[in-house]
Parts: structure tokens; C-alpha cells; sequence
């Protein structure tokens, strides 16, 4: 079963393994498919689920709450995000505004089909409405019960130290930031995680296998395989292609004999490897079939002794990615 961490500077436990739907849930993958996999995620001891109302435009929360239908609602923490387009796509159809944050809080709830979420995160931090503005409408819908706790999703260290204090005034606090995380990309490690720790947040991150990368079953120089990520056209393929080349490639096949030598999958190593940093309280692990799930779940309780923590660094060398303002270049300047 997954183990339990607790999320931020909060009473909120989650589990280490949170299932994410992101890229499957009505768009990758079938809804009877989709509802099986949050099926196997229960089975497995997950109670943690994350979504976001741009996910296939609304779908994927329609499916993730389908598919939650019947469970017991206290047994359950769900997150979900706004800021990225919804709907049409109309003028105010996106951002922190907060005429958005209000009609998409309600949205969300309506196709979740549930009264409250656990956590409601900004899915980037919006330049172009007043941070005020912001933190404000998130207080509002904290007070109204609609969610229990807010968290960031790729803000910067700078961006995360002012939101907490505007959220400290207004009487509440962030808990989470949800960046990109794994091996070859640690842009978070220099600035995000020490600003973090210090303003009370933990880290649920995202895309721990690199979009499948980590799991080693790219090969340089062989076909890409068959309904992979990076074949994906909706999507998956434009976000795996900064590592689909040869070096990173081959570098990767050099992790296989550290998951030998502690005896799991490379994709269980790549969960494990983010697991290890105590800033980290979840991964968040997508699936478009059931035994995925089931895999990723041996991740929970893996310790990674030190000198193959140091194997791993040594393995992947100069391709890791660690500039800081990686973050900063996901955060849009308009809307």
C-alpha cells in the first residue's frame, strides 16, 4: 500500500503516489479504460487524485468524477487547478482573475461532482491580474467551503514568498507548489524548494518519469514504441521531444543496472529518485492502463541509499537540466 505524506505546513496527509490525469483522461486514452485505472489506483491504496479544468477542456474532471462516484467522499483528497483556458476560450475564459476563479471553482465542483475540493491551485501565476486580486478570490473560496486548501502550480521562488504573504493577511496560507520534477529536469532544486521549505510549502510534482523517458523504454537508434507518449499527437509527443535524443537516450539506458541493483522497475527508480527529496510530498503518476498503476505504486517506501543516489548523478551527468528560470519561462506573460 502507498504511504502518507503530510502536504506542506498543513494537517493534510495525501499519498506519496497521486494519481494524475492530465494527457489520458478524455483525450488519451477511453473513458471505460480511464475509469479502470482510478479503479487500480484505489485498489492500490491511492486515495490522492489530480486534474485541472483545462484537461481536455473540462473532460478529464467529468471522468475522474464519474469515476469517484460512490466512493466516500472524507476518504478522498481531490486537487484541481484554473487558470488556463476554458470553455470558448473567451476574454475571460482564463487567468486568476477573479470573475474566473469564481465561475471555475463552480465548474470544477459541478463536474467533479462533489461539494468541496481538498486543494484548488493556480496552474501558473497570471501577470496580467493584480496578485491581490488573486489571493483574495482564493481566500473567498476557502471561507466559502468550496476548497479546503490552495496550493501554486510553477510559480517562481519570488512569486511563491509574495502570494504567501498576501495569503498570511487575508487569513490563510499556500501549502503546495506542483512544478515538473524528476531526474533530467531539477530546475526547482537551486530557488523553488529552499523558498518553499522556508514559506511552509511541499512540492507535488509532476512528470517524475520524464513523460515516460525514465521508464527506458525509448531506445536510441530502434522505432518508437507503439502507442508511447511520444506518438501522441494530441499532446504527448510535443512534451517528451526535449529529451528524445540520442545522448539523453542513451544516457538513461545507463540507470538500468541501479533499478537492478535495488531490484525494481526503471520507471519505480524514477518515482523513488523524487520521493527521496523530504521537499517532495507526492509524484504524481498518469496511467492509460490499469497495470501501470499497479507498477508505479512499488515506488511508495523505496529508499535510495546514497552512493546510488551519487551512481544516478554520475550515469546522467551534464544533461540534467537545472537552470532556475526554467520556471520563470513557463509562467506566460499574457493571457
Amino acid at each position: 500500500m502507498v504511504n502518507y505524506r503530510y502536504l506542506g505546513n498543513s494537517g493534510l496527509k495525501i499519498t506519496e503516489i497521486t494519481y494524475g490525469n492530465w494527457l489520458t483522461h478524455g483525450s488519451q486514452v477511453e473513458n471505460d479504460v480511464a475509469t479502470a485505472c482510478v479503479n487500480a489506483a484505489l485498489d492500490a491504496g491511492i486515495t490522492s487524485f489530480d486534474t485541472a479544468d483545462a484537461y481536455a477542456n473540462g473532460a478529464a474532471e467529468s471522468v475522474l468524477g464519474a469515476a469517484l462516484k460512490g466512493q466516500r467522499r472524507e476518504s478522498l483528497e481531490i486537487f484541481t487547478k484554473v487558470y488556463w483556458p476554458t470553455g470558448p476560450g473567451g476574454a475571460n475564459d482564463s487567468g486568476l482573475s477573479r470573475k474566473h476563479i469564481m465561475e471555475s471553482i463552480n465548474g470544477s465542483l459541478r463536474r467533479l461532482q462533489t461539494d468541496y475540493v481538498d486543494l484548488y491551485q493556480a496552474h501558473r501565476y497570471d501577470h496580467e491580474t493584480p496578485l491581490e486580486e488573486t489571493m483574495q478570490a482564493f481566500a473567498d473560496v476557502v471561507r466559502q467551503g468550496k476548497a479546503l486548501y490552495i496550493g501554486v502550480s510553477e510559480w517562481t521562488a519570488d512569486q511563491i514568498r509574495a502570494g504567501q504573504a498576501l495569503a498570511k493577511q487575508l487569513g490563510f496560507s499556500l501549502i503546495s507548489s506542483q512544478p515538473q520534477y524528476s531526474m533530467l529536469w531539477r530546475v526547482i532544486e537551486d530557488e523553488v524548494v529552499p523558498a518553499s521549505k522556508e514559506q511552509g510549502l511541499s512540492q507535488i510534482v509532476w512528470s517524475p518519469v520524464a513523460q515516460g523517458v525514465l521508464t527506458g523504454k525509448y531506445v536510441p537508434g530502434q522505432p518508437l514504441p507503439a502507442g508511447s507518449r511520444a506518438t501522441d499527437a494530441k499532446g504527448g509527443a510535443n512534451m517528451i521531444g526535449r529529451f528524445m535524443n540520442d545522448d539523453v537516450l542513451t544516457r538513461v539506458q545507463g540507470l538500468r543496472t541501479v533499478a537492478d541493483e535495488l531490484g525494481i522497475t526503471m520507471a519505480q527508480l524514477a518515482v523513488a529518485w523524487v520521493l527521496q527529496n523530504d521537499n517532495v510530498a507526492a509524484a504524481l503518476v498518469g496511467a492509460s492502463r490499469p497495470e501501470q498503476v499497479a507498477e508505479n505504486v512499488k515506488a511508495s517506501g523505496v529508499t535510495i541509499p546514497a552512493e546510488l543516489m551519487a551512481t544516478i548523478d554520475d550515469v546522467l551527468g551534464d544533461i540534467v537540466e537545472r537552470d532556475p528560470n526554467k520556471t520563470r519561462e513557463t509562467n506566460p506573460t499574457r493571457r
